[in-house]
């Protein structure tokens, strides 16, 4: 539990201990004032009568995590910053240099506190930010960037969309901050027309790695916008990984030295600007322009799972992002390629109530498939789209869902996670199902695509008619985990077993309708999760 320790007392250490006192945590006070020490007391704060300047005060306390020296008098922050020092090395020490100090009060504090707030800029509310959650957490990343002894490769999932993008490429910037070199690195391609106008335009540096690629020549390993090796990206499932940020909700445990999981958030992005903020960095052009248009699309314009926290994060970038270079990513060129899949999928859509599905058969461009069902969104009285197709042996399904109370996110896992692997949000999920030994038939095949069908949608509708998995708001903690799900079968034993008899385990369609085949419509749409 973490331990925070405030010496001093008056306007702005009592905002603080008012704040700090809410959040979980032991908190307690020293003061040489016995008035505000009693007041403290009877509001039932851990506060103590005592001189902060002098170390054998300090040593009565239990070993703080967190010391914040707030008195207003910079000569007794200079005397008490220091004696926290010698009485507790370990310890983050936060100093406010007090009302008008001297250049050499202000050098003093610096020389011995990790970070002082002058008073020329201070504020309760960047107190608290500091020396808070925000605080804790960006300390302890800091440290484990600081002890990655040599390169780290910061990784992103397959295929990466502007969000993942940009949050590796804003890591890498507080990476540099820690003395932490780093490369930016993923597996798979960039093929969406607004994410490569997005690298280009940007002139990020990214590696892409070959299937199977030996990390080794990196000594420590970080994953942005997803949480676990193996999953989603190229790496062995027996990773050590030194780092994870991500806002997806997990299903399993996550395991590396330091792990930011907030779900709450509309894209990683902006958990990425929350240590921007409060390290004082300043973002570049390129960094501030990636992180506004990385939580702009994965909100879908702020209208998807968005939190007070990412127009905050919104906000904080705005006066540092190029618009016109917005305006530049958000108007590309669309290849011909992801124009014919979007019209196959509308073409080959299957309507089931308020539901389409569409399989666009063998695919060229893999983020095609997001925009088609993005695009079949749009349609009239539809609240649920998945759109699938297959390409170099792998199945891959998205989808997306607006209006409704089902949660994709865990739809998908339930129909596809023990053939392959899905994830996402409640209204934007995806999967990928290899095709194992069905991958000796040509994906032109109509018999291929047959079967494929026959397991896709089966499975979906199938797992859509589970009420298990409506969207129910606080039923867990933010950080739940879930639990795991094993006896996982083989695509083509599940083939063997669907395609007997009828072709269709269902007892009923969860949309309440027959299958409809609607004619075409026309259309485009943006990115993938």
């Amino acid at each position: 539990m973490t331990s925070r320790l405030v010496l001093g007392t008056g306007s702005l250490a009592g905002a603080l201990v008012g704040e700090l006192a809410e959040r979980r945590g032991r908190l307690s006070v020293v003061s040489a004032d016995e008035n505000a020490v009693r007041t403290l007391r009877e509001e039932g704060i851990a506060a103590e009568v005592g001189d902060p300047t002098e170390e054998a005060t300090l040593r009565e306390r239990e070993r703080p995590d967190t010391v914040a020296v707030a008195t207003a008098d910079p000569g007794t922050n200079v005397a008490a910053a220091r004696a926290v020092r010698q009485v507790f090395p370990g310890a983050f020490v936060l100093a406010y240099t007090g009302e008008e100090p001297t250049s050499d009060e202000v050098a003093a504090v610096e020389a011995v506190a990790d970070e002082i707030v002058d008073p020329r800029a201070a504020t309760a509310e960047r107190l608290i930010e500091t020396v808070g959650d925000a605080g804790l957490r960006t300390r302890k990343l800091t440290s484990v960037l600081r002890d990655v002894d040599g390169r780290l490769a910061i990784v992103t999932h397959d295929n990466p969309d502007p969000d993942a993008i940009a949050s590796a490429v804003a890591l890498a910037r507080i990476a540099a901050a820690a003395d932490c070199p780093s490369d930016i690195c993923y597996f798979g391609d960039i093929t969406h027309q607004e994410n490569r106008a997005f690298v280009n335009v940007l002139e990020f540096d990214l590696i892409n790695l070959e299937p199977e690629a030996d990390l080794d020549e990196y000594d420590g390993v970080a994953l942005v916008d997803h949480s676990r090796p193996g999953v989603n990206d190229g790496l062995p499932d027996d990773t050590s990984v030194d780092v994870v940020i991500d806002h997806h909700p997990p299903r399993y445990p996550v395991e590396a030295r330091f792990v930011d999981l907030r779900s709450e958030v509309g894209a990683t992005s902006t958990l990425l600007v929350d240590y921007f903020r409060t390290l004082g960095l300043t973002p570049t052009r390129e960094v501030a322009t990636g992180l506004l248009f990385g939580i702009r699309v994965d909100t879908d314009e702020y209208t998807r799972e968005v939190n007070p926290q990412d127009f905050e994060a919104s906000a904080f970038l705005v006066p540092y992002a190029d618009p016109g270079t917005l305006d530049r990513i958000e108007s590309p060129s669309m290849s011909a390629e992801t124009l014919d899949t979007i019209a196959r999928a509308i073409r080959n859509r299957e309507r089931h109530g308020t539901g389409l599905l569409s399989c666009v058969g063998e695919l060229s461009d893999r983020d095609a498939l997001a925009q088609a069902a993005d695009r079949l969104l749009d349609l009239e009285d539809v609240t649920t789209t998945l759109v699938y197709g297959i390409s170099d042996g792998i199945i891959y399904v998205s989808a997306r869902a607006r209006g409704t109370d089902l949660d994709l996110g865990e739809t998908l896992r339930d129909a596809f996670g023990q053939i392959g692997s899905a994830g996402g949000h409640a209204d934007m999920a995806g999967a990928q199902i290899s095709l194992g030994l069905l991958d000796a038939i040509d994906a032109d095949d109509e018999s291929l695509n047959e079967v494929v069908r026959a397991i896709v949608s089966d499975r979906f509708l199938d797992a859509m008619g589970s009420r298990s998995h409506r969207v129910m708001a606080g039923l867990h903690a933010d950080d739940y985990h879930g639990s795991g799900v094993v006896g996982a079968r083989s695509l083509e034993d599940l083939a063997g077993k669907d395609l007997e008899g009828d072709g269709d385990a269902r007892d009923e369609d969860p949309f309440g309708d027959d299958r409809d085949t609607d004619a075409a419509s026309d259309g485009d749409a943006p990115d993938d999760s």
